[in-house]
């Protein structure tokens, strides 16, 4: 177990060579305490749980995906804008954090397909929406493949931005890698990097979720901390193995 007390808000280390370009759009960050043991039995060999005050979170974060492309190209039409919902939660391995994603639901089968083989990444399919209207982002989530059942629904309205953002903020929300599996032994870690969040205060106002419960988690500690945020543009670097 480590624990993170000074991530900064801006990457300190800057994708070089994108290999992918996107935008995440209108987020709702709702994060559930849990005690790392229930997380770490989860995590492949080889990640810590990454804990604040000895607390590990697990983020259920709903956004919409826009202009996933190749840097210097034209975003993909169609397939390249599509809502997405991830349950994730935040490690460390040899002293590099990042992000491990139990799950992520989209409504496009084929780049759930072409993310799991590329990246290792859980991506599943089915129906998906992610809406604001007005200071109000609705989100709706039925899986379908690989495995029907699970399902949220969540309800947030945005309140006042944060003008300072807490070490513990900037915790849940400045990251700067993710880890995969690997084929064969090891894992995979891709470097990302995006301009500084712009968060704001957030309440849920309705959450009827089954998909934390459904990557193998026990009831959370504690209710959900929520914020929301309107985005950025976000650059993916090329995703190298790390081994044992």
């Amino acid at each position: 177990m480590t624990e993170s007390r000074a991530l900064r808000p801006e990457c300190t280390a800057p994708v070089r060579f994108a290999v992918m370009k996107q935008q995440w759009r209108n987020l709702a960050y709702l994060h559930f305490p849990y005690d790392p043991a229930d997380v770490a039995r989860l995590l492949p060999a080889g990640l810590e749980v990454d804990t604040f005050d000895g607390v590990a979170w697990v983020g259920l974060i709903p956004f919409s995906m826009k202009g996933v492309g190749v840097p210097g190209l034209p975003a993909v039409p169609y397939l390249g804008s599509f809502p997405e919902i991830n349950v994730r939660t935040y490690v460390v391995r040899n002293g590099v954090p990042g992000v491990w994603f139990f799950s992520l639901d989209i409504n496009r089968l084929l780049p759930a397909l072409v993310a799991r083989a590329a990246y290792r990444l859980p991506y599943c399919w089915g129906r998906a929406s992610n809406t604001l209207h007005n200071d109000a982002l609705s989100t709706h989530v039925r899986r379908r493949w690989p495995s029907r059942g699970p399902e949220t629904e969540i309800t947030v309205r945005v309140g006042e931005q944060i003008s300072e953002q807490s070490e513990f903020e900037v915790f849940l929300t400045a990251r700067w890698g993710l880890y995969s599996r690997s084929y064969g032994r090891g894992l995979m870690y891709a470097p990302v990097d995006h301009p500084r969040w712009s968060l704001y205060r957030a309440d849920i106002i309705g959450l009827n979720d089954t998909l934390v419960h459904a990557a193998g988690l026990p009831e959370s500690q504690g209710p959900p901390h929520c914020m929301f945020s309107p985005g950025v543009p976000v650059r993916i670097g090329v995703p190298r193995r790390v081994t044992w």
